[in-house]
């Protein structure tokens, strides 16, 4: 069914880019491989933001939706552990503890059409439409109201890439990018004309799986795949040339960009050295295994003392916080000092691995506090700190070769607003807190080759009255 809105009623669309950080976006921009965002952030400005502790999708575009502290809506990371078994567990929509803001625009009496959002799986009931992003499983899962289902399967809608075969067939994951992004598009042009809605908003995942897989050749001028990468680039500026055009179209009365959003969850540097935490705690005497091999952190002995989740995240192994806790709650405040001072000091090859350890206290603040991790470790340029359970100590899991092809997250993420930042941001992160949306100076982000930075943010230099949204 067709709808026939009204024109003059004001809406939002909103276009999520994973994993793009603000380096990479103004060059896009400024090469011309991007002219519709560059016209776009020519009308406004472009800011960089700090994104979420720790920087991973699950926890930033829960963040988002939410406009809370990981210790309010409950989400830490892609897995957590049990406080009982040590077993990890997968986190999924129905774990968020508290509303969407999608949720509350539907308490306004207000429609939302939400396609592709990471970290809602399986989707559920909102005034609106959803179409559940990564991790989802299942498509039948994944969509609400169900009777959308039949159409996408039409038009053969796809959840994600292939990310088994990605490392095998680097050309086969950029045509299943191409095949993924025009299949989100024509689910894009369904959802606008059959929904009625207030809040528009589309999240394109293949971003952050470029990046993953095959970062050098969005990086590296010289890489033989980098003609696909910037081809790829332009259809996903195509696509958000044609959401603003659409949100334009009979409009005459707004202000040009208006209720227009462009932002991305983290951003992403060149990957030169998997970091396995948990392998360095063993070695340093703070965790064993009951198993000459382990393959999680359900296998560590009583007697460890600290263990660590992806990314970065240290548990201090408490008496009364877990079942076989052996650190007596008075001791470890001095641990978890200890481990921070010991993990600033780790270099690998000459050079510094950790930029900064947080403890819960700086990181988090909500009712769900103490669920969270002890520690927060944020690695320099180019070490992906991992949770992993195995020997050794660093690792480069990437495609073959002995220069890595891949990336690796980091604290760069953007968001394009055409309103005016606020110091203080919607979550009640400070301004100089590492929130989702806390605002930080642009400083050594401006070009040349890409680094890790924070949250970017292209914002108007014009502030409308009553640029609030929903009016």
């Amino acid at each position: 069914m067709l709808f026939f809105r009204d024109r003059r009623k004001r809406r939002v669309c909103a276009v999520g880019l994973d994993g793009v950080p603000h380096g990479l976006l103004q060059r896009l921009a400024g090469e011309s491989v991007m002219p519709r965002v560059a016209a776009i952030i020519g009308s406004g400005g472009l800011r960089e933001m700090r994104a979420s502790l720790p920087p991973v999708s699950s926890v930033s575009w829960s963040c988002f939706m939410t406009g809370a502290n990981p210790a309010e809506h409950g989400i830490f990371g892609f897995t957590d552990v049990s406080a009982d078994s040590y077993q990890l567990r997968f986190p999924t929509f129905t774990d968020l503890a508290v509303p969407t803001f999608w949720d509350t625009l539907g308490k306004q009496g207000r429609r939302s059409a939400v396609i592709n959002q990471p970290a809602t799986y399986p989707a559920r009931d909102i005034a609106g439409a959803l179409v559940s992003g990564f991790v989802a499983l299942q498509l039948e899962k994944s969509v609400w109201p169900r009777d959308h289902l039949p159409a996408l399967e039409r038009m053969g809608y796809r959840i994600d890439v292939n990310t088994q075969k990605a490392r095998e067939d680097p050309d086969g994951l950029l045509d299943d990018l191409d095949a993924t992004l025009k299949a989100r598009a024509e689910a894009v042009r369904y959802f606008w004309e059959r929904e009625a809605w207030d809040y528009f908003q589309v999240v394109v995942t293949g971003t952050d799986r470029l990046h993953h897989f095959l970062w050098s050749a969005v990086d590296d001028a010289d890489d033989p795949r980098h003609d696909r990468a910037m081809t790829y680039y332009r259809a996903v500026d195509d696509l958000v040339g044609d959401l603003w055009d659409r949100l334009h179209q009979g409009r005459p009365g707004d202000r040009e960009g208006e209720g227009f959003l462009l932002l991305s969850d983290h951003g992403f540097t060149r990957l030169q050295q998997d970091v396995r935490l948990n392998s360095w705690l063993r070695e340093s005497g703070y965790l064993s295994y009951e198993k000459e091999d382990p393959t999680s952190v359900a296998d560590i002995s009583p007697d460890t003392r600290a263990f660590a989740l992806d990314p970065g995240r240290i548990h201090i192994n408490t008496r009364g916080r877990f079942s076989q806790g052996c650190v007596d709650p008075d001791d470890a405040p001095a641990l978890r000092q200890e481990l921070a001072e010991r993990l600033g000091s780790l270099e690998f090859g000459g050079r510094p691995v950790i930029a900064r350890v947080f403890t819960r206290e700086e990181a988090f603040h909500g009712p769900k506090a103490t669920l969270a991790a002890d520690l927060v470790a944020i690695g320099h340029d180019g070490f992906d700190l991992k949770g992993t359970s195995s020997v050794s100590l660093t690792s480069r899991e990437c495609t073959p070769g002995t220069t890595p092809s891949c990336g690796a997250s980091c604290r760069c993420p953007m968001i394009l607003t055409y309103q005016s930042q606020p110091e203080q941001s919607s979550n009640g992160f400070p301004a100089e807190a590492p929130g989702p949306l806390a605002s930080r100076p642009q400083s050594d982000h401006g070009g040349g080759r890409l680094t890790c930075g924070s949250t970017t943010s292209a914002a108007s230099r014009r502030r409308s009255p009553g640029a609030s949204w929903p009016p």
